[in-house]
C-alpha cells in the first residue's frame, strides 16, 4: 500500500549528548497541505524541521518523504533533498553574488543546468516570490524581507515537493513581514505542501491546514487552527498561546 503522507516521521528521538531533544515524534502531512508548529523556545521545533531532511540525524526512528525512508542505509540523501525546499531564519545568500546568482548556483550545482537554461529557471522563480525586477542586485542592497523572498526563490527554483520554514521572518523589521507571508500565503494557493515553524500565530490561523503543538519534545496537541486558538484541550497548550498573545 502507498504512503498517503508526503511527509510522515515515525518514532522520532533525538539527543545531543545526554539531552534529549526530541522524545518520539509521530508527524505526517499530507500532499497540499500547510501545517503549522508552534512551542516554546528549546521544544524541539526547529530540530525536528532539521530531521526531516537529515540535517541532523534522528537518533532513531524513521523519515519518509516522497516514499523515500530516509533514514534507511543506502540512500542519497543530496538527491532526496532536492525534493525538500528549506528556508532558514538568516537567509544564507552569497554577498558577492546578485539574486539571480544565488539561485542559479544551486541549479547549476544540483540540477546540473547550462547558463542560459538556469538563468531562465531562476528568472522564473524570482518572478513567483516577487523578486524578478531585483534580480541583478546584490543581497547588500535588498532589504531583509527581499532577501528572504531570494531565499524561498532559491529553494522554489528546484521545485522540491514540500518546502520547510524555520522561523522564516523572525530576522526581519516587523514592516517587511508581511511581503514574506504574502509569497507564502501564495505558494500554499498554488498547492505547495508547506511545514512552517513560526511565533506569526495570525498567519496560522488565517492559512493552516492544521497547527501543532510541542513541548517538551513531544507533540502535545494538534488540530485545525480555529479548534487549537480558540478552545484547545491540553492546559499547557492554553498557557503558551495566552502568554503568546499578550507578547
Amino acid at each position: 500500500m502507498t504512503n498517503p503522507y508526503l511527509l510522515d516521521v515515525r518514532g522520532l528521538h533525538k539527543s545531543f549528548g545526554h539531552t534529549e531533544v526530541l522524545a518520539g515524534i509521530d508527524f505526517q502531512v499530507a500532499e497540499r497541505e500547510l501545517v503549522f508548529v508552534i512551542g516554546p523556545s528549546g521544544s524541539g521545533k526547529s530540530t525536528l524541521l532539521r530531521c526531516c531532511n537529515l540535517l541532523e540525524e534522528p537518533t532513531s526512528g524513521t523519515v519518509t518523504v516522497d516514499g523515500v525512508d530516509l533514514t534507511a542505509p543506502g540512500v542519497d540523501i543530496n538527491k532526496m533533498r532536492q525534493r525538500i525546499g528549506m528556508v532558514f531564519q538568516s537567509f544564507n545568500l552569497y554577498p558577492h553574488m546578485t539574486a539571480s546568482g544565488n539561485v542559479t548556483l544551486a541549479l547549476r550545482k544540483v540540477l546540473k543546468q547550462g547558463r542560459a537554461e538556469a538563468a531562465e529557471t531562476a528568472l522564473a522563480a524570482l518572478e513567483r516570490v516577487g523578486m524578478a525586477d531585483k534580480a541583478e542586485a546584490f543581497p547588500n542592497e535588498l532589504s531583509g524581507g527581499q532577501q528572504q523572498r531570494v531565499a524561498i526563490a532559491r529553494a522554489l527554483a528546484l521545485e522540491p515537493k514540500i518546502m520547510l520554514f524555520d522561523e522564516p521572518t523572525s530576522a526581519l523589521d516587523p514592516e517587511l513581514v508581511g511581503s514574506v507571508l504574502k509569497v507564502m500565503q501564495d505558494m500554499r494557493e498554488s498547492g505547495m505542501t508547506m511545514v512552517v515553524v513560526s511565533h506569526e500565530m495570525q498567519f496560522a490561523r488565517a492559512a493552516a491546514d492544521r497547527v501543532t503543538f510541542i513541548d517538551g519534545g513531544l507533540i502535545v496537541e494538534e488540530g485545525p487552527p480555529e479548534q487549537m486558538f480558540s478552545n484547545p484541550t491540553f492546559p499547557r497548550t492554553r498557557e503558551f498561546l495566552a502568554r503568546v498573545a499578550h507578547a
